[in-house]
Parts: structure tokens; sequence; C-alpha cells
């Protein structure tokens, strides 16, 4: 028997059928057996039920928590949640990664966060540098399709969806104009989904993978209104088995979206989320009991309905399903009886799934009754596994490979519980064109209470593989078959932790980006090149940096030798330009030639890890983003800088040589300030450096005594107040309103000779040019008539905003409120934004 299986041959969870039966879902994890109970509860609940429901939003944290968790956890539906994006253009509040990289963690702890709740993940975007992307804030549905492809996004929505087939879809935005422009897309594709999902000549092209038309019944949109509702969901329920409310369980799924700093402790009672029913093939009740009304929820529903077409026999074996579930949740928490149910209900299933086969049913209900039975399949094989507690672990040598290399993998089984597992196989899946190969016997005649079987496969990875990919599955996992109760049962497991192929010398050049200010045309670049050996052994790499015509780097090359994997070593190199550099942007790359001679574009390997997502990995090219511009700086100034931990512009003015100094919680509260030129609040400052509230005061006597106060945008709720300002400025309280989402919109000089538009760099129209992702992010909208307007700009059709760069006099020193992005633009090396940020802090009385 050939233990090494490609990746792309089907799981055998499904019997073999001639019907044509869209793929079942894999039912791949891990098995540590940590939760014991509890999660032997989340898998036999689901058991009972055989309906299902699709949850659809833009980004990671968008997902009705709640409601999930009410359905997954507290009815055992069958839950999907369906996310457009990876979440890139969010902000991060726990480091400094931002775009593709904040995407890489978002995505995992969507994927934590869906696992808590047994919630079954699907998301849309499917490359790094996908076109279905979080580009930031969106007033209109319009704006996002043009970016993302209408067409895009709606293929891979229907293609979800008849992968999915729910019964139930419930978007997770209403469509209307205080909306964020990527949920009303969302919700859009979502109605217009409804009614074309079941149409065969709408993506036809679906059929060829299996995947068929699907008609889901019912559409729900989520509504504030109490009193225009169609389904009261009880999410304030308490289910004593978790000791929480859904509302409460739903939370801790929400915690994991730490990024974006989610999560609320609620206390215990009664909470409704209430929803309006947008769309139904059949009519429906003004009020309903639940999304389900009127849909078979329970095996006894769907034997009715199969009775009432002719299935006499069929509804028979379903009653007797109906049965066998309510006989497995009666025996919780008992393990050992638990397992024997299950089997017991194993056994019904496969003669279920013959009676379908011969039934003188037609073939949409066959194809939809068997799709019904191969999830009933899987989620019985997991239960199996937990009442059994049968524990599986995937060991790899190490969790970082390299093409070409061969290494092993150790796979145990472990028996927790009191009954004896039989005929135990341990097989491997690899990718087509690996080989794993055991060396130590697979299979074993019985597995008895607290001893362990294992196996250890040499896995060979080909000379040309594909680089780890953080959006794709693990490139291995371990089907476990056994018997228990003459009954066959499948797992699969996938290792806990990431294993990765990485490049055999991973690059990094640093900086990863610098300002070539054109005013020093005499100024070298230094960069530093790190390269980390992932290949086992010594080895010998020639390094060498790939620089713009007319450039040159010394020295040409070297030669770097490692001795063993992980070992890092640091080369510094000096790059010239030519005497006259023009503005522009130019990029310096990298070269690495192996011991076997091969030359290869150096590859850097971010590597991204947290406690709440574990460990991943970001491939890149090596490169660094060199912006040559005119930057004019004051000698001799010295600038404070108050972080919140959310931008690190501190870092960039340095770079560029401002005298830029972090100032902590005991200098603002009783240094001396009168020492700094300008003190820069950083984004958000107020919310999360507590000694600014308390030591406001001692900041405005610093302005007033002649000093330069910089503030940059701050929420509504990051404890500001308006009187924190020397003159009162209040901020837009809604989200959509009161901010300019169009990098391009035209700005307007409302004081183009105020010093900060001459002062030391003299600002042009030019210097509203290039700016990425958006204009300015919580506007005010009032403010008190001691300030100065600087600019004015807007979206498109809207009024000017005239209040999001203020200055103004207070005493001797000057007071500068902005809500511009200038945590965007900085670290995308955007020169104006840089030559405007330069003068602002250069300010004078």
């Amino acid at each position: 028997m050939d233990v090494s299986e490609s990746m792309d041959k089907k799981s055998p969870m499904v019997q073999p059928t001639k019907l044509p039966c869209p793929p079942i879902p894999a039912s791949v994890r891990t098995m540590q057996g940590e939760h014991g109970l509890l999660d032997l509860w989340k898998a036999i609940k689901p058991l009972a039920t055989i309906a299902s429901a699709m949850n659809t939003g833009a980004h990671p944290d968008d997902e009705h928590s709640a409601m999930l968790a009410y359905l997954a956890l507290g009815r055992g539906v069958y839950t999907t949640s369906v996310i457009a994006t990876r979440g890139e253009g969010g902000q991060n509040e726990i480091g400094c990664e931002q775009g593709t990289a904040l995407g890489i963690i978002r995505t995992r702890e969507l994927e934590e966060a869906s696992s808590l709740s047994n919630v079954t993940l699907g998301i849309l975007s499917e490359e790094l540098d996908d076109p279905i992307h979080d580009f930031g804030f969106s007033k209109c549905a319009e704006e996002t399709f043009r970016k993302w492809g209408e067409e895009v996004v709606y293929e891979r929505l229907i293609r979800k969806i008849r992968e999915l087939r729910p019964d139930v879809v419930i978007a997770c935005f209403e469509n209307e104009p205080t909306t964020h422009g990527h949920h009303r897309a969302i919700t859009l594709l979502t109605q217009r989904a409804f009614h074309e999902a079941a149409d065969p000549q709408i993506f036809p092209e679906h059929r060829q993978t299996g995947l068929l038309p699907w008609q889901m019944k019912k559409l729900y949109l989520p509504i504030m209104d109490n009193d225009d509702y169609h389904v009261a969901v009880p999410v304030g329920e308490y289910d004593q088995i978790y000791g929480s409310s859904y509302v409460q369980l739903g939370e801790r799924s929400r915690f994991m979206h730490k990024t974006q700093g989610m999560g609320v402790h609620y206390d215990e009672g009664p909470t409704y989320n209430y929803y309006r029913l947008d769309a139904s093939v059949f009519p429906a009740p003004e009020k309903e009991r639940d999304f389900f009304s009127g849909l078979p929820v329970s095996f006894a529903d769907l034997a009715q309905s199969i009775a009432a077409k002719g299935g006499q026999e069929l509804a028979e074996v379903l009653h007797h399903m109906h049965d066998a579930a309510t006989d497995v949740l009666n025996a919780y928490p008992r393990f050992a009886e638990v397992a024997q149910r299950v089997h017991r209900m194993k056994a019904l299933l496969a003669t279920a799934q013959q009676e379908v086969r011969k039934a003188p049913l037609d073939e949409e209900t066959k194809i939809d009754l068997m799709y019904r039975l191969g999830l009933k399949e899987a989620q019985l094989n997991r239960a199996s596994a937990e009442a059994l507690s049968l524990v599986v672990k995937i060991k790899p040598e190490t969790g970082e490979w390299v093409a070409g290399q061969t290494t092993t993998v150790t796979v145990t089984a472990y028996n927790g519980g009191s009954l004896e597992v039989e005929h135990v196989q341990l097989r491997m899946r690899v990718p087509a064109g690996w080989t794993a190969k055991p060396l130590t016997p697979t299979a074993f005649p019985r597995l008895a209470y607290n001893q362990t079987v294992c196996t250890v496969f040499e896995v060979s990875i080909p000379a040309q593989t594909e680089l780890f990919h953080p959006y794709k599955p693990p490139v291995l996992d371990v089907e476990v078959l056994y018997f228990a109760f003459e009954t066959a049962s499948t797992i699969r497991v996938e290792p806990e932790s990431r294993v990765a192929v990485l490049p055999p010398y991973a690059v990094t050049l640093t900086p990863s980006d610098v300002v070539r200010n054109t005013l020093h045309t005499d100024e070298t670049i230094p960069v530093k090149v790190t390269l980390k050996q992932y290949r086992p052994g010594s080895s010998t790499a020639k390094v060498a940096l790939v620089v713009p015509a007319g450039w040159t780097a010394e020295p040409a090359f070297v030669d770097v030798p490692f001795s063993f994997r992980s070992e890092t070593k640091t080369i510094a190199f000096t790059v010239h330009t030519t005497p006259q550099v023009t503005n522009g942007k130019y990029q310096i790359s990298a070269t690495v030639t192996g011991t076997d001679g091969v030359t290869e574009i150096a590859q850097d390997v971010q590597v991204i890890e947290y406690p709440h997502v574990g460990r991943t990995y970001f491939i890149r090219p090596a490169t660094l983003t060199v912006q040559a511009f005119d930057l004019a700086i004051p000698k001799n100034q010295r600038i404070g800088y108050v972080s919140s931990g959310f931008d690190n512009m501190d870092k960039y003015l340095r770079a560029v040589g401002v005298n830029c100094l972090n100032l902590d919680a005991n200098e603002i509260q009783s240094g001396d300030l009168s020492r700094y030129d300008t003190i820069v609040l950083g984004i958000r400052a107020y919310g999360f450096r507590r000694e600014l509230i308390e030591s406001n005061q001692r900041l405005l006597h610093y302005v007033e005594n002649g000093g330069n106060l910089v503030v940059q945008y701050h929420k509504p709720e990051d404890k500001w107040k308006p009187h924190l300002a020397p003159y009162p400025i209040f901020i837009g309280e809604s989200l959509i309103d009161w901010r300019v989402t169009n990098e391009q919109s035209d700005v307007r000089m409302l004081a183009p000779d105020h010093p900060m538009f001459q002062e030391p760099n003299v600002i042009t129209q030019a210097d509203w040019d290039g700016w990425v992702q958006e204009r300015s992010i919580y506007n005010p909208s009032r403010w008190s008539s001691e300030y100065t307007e600087l600019i004015a700009t807007s979206d498109p059709g809207e009024p000017e905003f005239r209040g999001i760069f203020l200055t103004a006099h207070y005493g001797k020193g000057t007071y500068t409120y902005s809500s511009l992005a200038w945590f965007r633009e900085i670290p995308q090396l955007v020169p104006g934004a840089f030559r405007l940020f330069v003068n602002m802090i250069s300010q004078k009385q």
C-alpha cells in the first residue's frame, strides 16, 4: 500500500457515487486533546442538525460573532463565514505590520476566531496581491467594484455558495449610505447571488470542478430598528455547558482580532440580534421563530420531506438517524457511551447513503441529500475521534524546509480513552511530486488506553517546488484510519504549527526604504545585508547588490560562509549614486549564488509571530526602495515624539536627518519640555498614553511659552475632548462622513502664503500628488475661529472639508491639529507628505 498520497486526491470521507455530488469541504484540524468535554460537545452537537447558514462580510471582524456562536455552538447548525478581503487596509494595535503583512496576521486571527466558534471559513481573496483587497475606507460600492473587479469578486462568491450550499444566508451589513463601501459591495453581491447562484448559465465553468447550481432558501439583512424585524436571535441565552451566553462566546472569538482591538466583556442577560427577511423562495410569516422556519432542521424534518416525495424506505432510515443523533447527545458526557452511539450512527449513515442511490427521487434531491450526508459523515468522524480521545500529533524534525531537502516527520496517535481502537493506519499526504516514505510501520493492529503508536516518515521535497504561501493549506497533513465497534473512521489532521518551504537563504536589506535628498548629492547610501541560512549543513553564499544604471555598490560581491542551519550573518555595502539624481523612485535588490552555482533573486523572509496566532511567514523580494526628492531640514532642531505605538513616523523622521527623540511618561509628566523646539503627538496618542490627559496643561503651557505642538488625528473614543486643544476642536462622530477617502482628491491651499507652505520647503500643488489610500480620517466637524484653515478637499460630489489642517498661535507658540493621513504617507515615502510634515514641525512664532 502506497502511504504517500498526493494532496490533490479526494478525501475518502464520502462513499463513491455516480451522482455529480459537490465535493465535501475537508474536515482537517489539529487533534491535540486540550479541551476534553467542551471539544466533545462541539463535535457531537451538529450531529442532530441538517440545516446550514452562511454569513457574508468584507473584512476580518465583520462577522456577526454572537449570532454565529448561537447557530454553530448553540444550535449545531453547519455554519459558514465568507469574508471578501484579508483586512490589509486596517490598523494594527499590536505591532507595526501594515499592508500585506497585516493582512496575513488578520487572516490568522480570523481563522482562529472561526475555529473557536465551530465555523467553517471561506475567504474570497486568494493571493498576496489579490484584486480583492482592503484598500482602505470606501464611501460607495461603485468605487469598491472598480478596484476589486465586480465580476471577479462575484464569481468567487458564487463559487463559495455552490461549494458550501447554505440554506440561509445572512449579510453582515445593510446596503445603506452610512455604511463602508466594501460592506455595501458584499451585501449587494449577496443579494444578487441569492437569485443567480441557482442559475446554471451563471459561471457554467463551475460544473467542471464538481460545483453545481445551488438555491439558497432565505436571505436576511441585519437591522437596528427592533420594530422592523422578522427574526430576533436570542444571543443572550445562557449555555450551561459553555458557562457563557452566546454573546460572551462570540466575544471570545472577537478577542482574537487583536490587531483591531476587538472584544468586549459583556454581562449575562437577555440580548437579541435582529434581522429582516430580504428574500425568500417561499412566503414567510410576518414574524418567524428563527432563520429556519419552514425549512428542515433535523433528520426527522428531512424524513418527512422525503416521505412526501415518495422515498418511504429512505425516510424510515432518516428517522432512525434522528433517534441515533438524539442518543448520542443524551450519552454526553460519558465518552465511551458517546463513542459507541456515534459509531452506531455511522453505520446508519452508510445505510442512508445506499438508500439515497436507489430511492425514487429526482437527481437534484439526491445530490442535496448526498451532500448533507457527506457533511454528517465528516462530523461523525470528528465526533468519533473526540469521544475516543484519540490524540494525533505531527512532529517535523524542523518546520522550516528548503527545496531539494530530505527530512523526517514523526506522526503519533495516542489513545486517551477507555476503549481499544483497532486497525490503526497512519498515512501522510504530501503534494504531487513529493514523497513521504515510511521508515517505520504505518499499520497497528490495536491501540489500547494510554498507549501511543508512532510512524516516522522520510519526506523528500523536489528541487523545484513552490515556496510557502500564507493563504494556502499546509503542504502536508495526515490521514488516520481506524476501527471501533467494527466501524471504520477516518480523520485528517494538520500540523499544529506552520510547516514552511523557505528559500535556502533569507536576505534582508536594511533599511528597507530610504530618502535620497537631492539637496545633498554627495551622500552615499549605506546598506546592511543580513543573510539567514535555512538549508541544513555548511555552505557558501555569494551575495551582490543590483543597483540602478550608473550607480555602483562596494564591494561588488561578498562570499558568506555558513556552518549550520539558522546561522545569521550581516555584511555591509555602500551604494554610490550618480552625481545628479533626479526626483523619482529607485530600487536596490540583491542576488544570491549558492554552492551549486545557481544565482537567484534574493528573497526576504519576514517571520510573523504572535501568541494568539502562532508563527507564519511573509516571503517577498529583498528590495530597498530609494525615493529621491529635495527636502530642506532646519539645522539644530530638537523634536520630541510621543508615540501611541500605532505608527513609526519617528523612525522615518530620524532616517531623513531630523533630530527626533521619543518622549517617555516621565519626560512628559515632569521633564523640561522647553528643551524641544517641537513636540509631536502620534496618532490616537491621548487614547493610549495615559499620562497625556493629566499632563495636557503642561503641553499647553509649553506652547504658550513658545513651543510648537503638533497633534495628529484622534478618534472620538480616544479620550479626546475639545478642551484638550488650546481652542476647542470637535471631532466628527460619524465613521463615514468625516473623512476623505480619495487619495487623489483635489486639494486647495486656503492660505498659500502661510509659513506652513513656505518654510523651509515651498509647497506646490505637485506635493499633493502620489498620496496613498486616503487623504484624511476622523476630521474635525467644528473648531474655534482662532484657527487658520490651511487646506480644503473632499471626495467627489461632497462638500469640502476645511478643518483637516488647522493651526493657531497660542501665547508665544504654535498649535497644529492635522487629520491628514501622515501615518500612511510617510512610511510610503510620499515626497509631498515629507516636505509638508517637516514644515509642520519647523513652525515658529
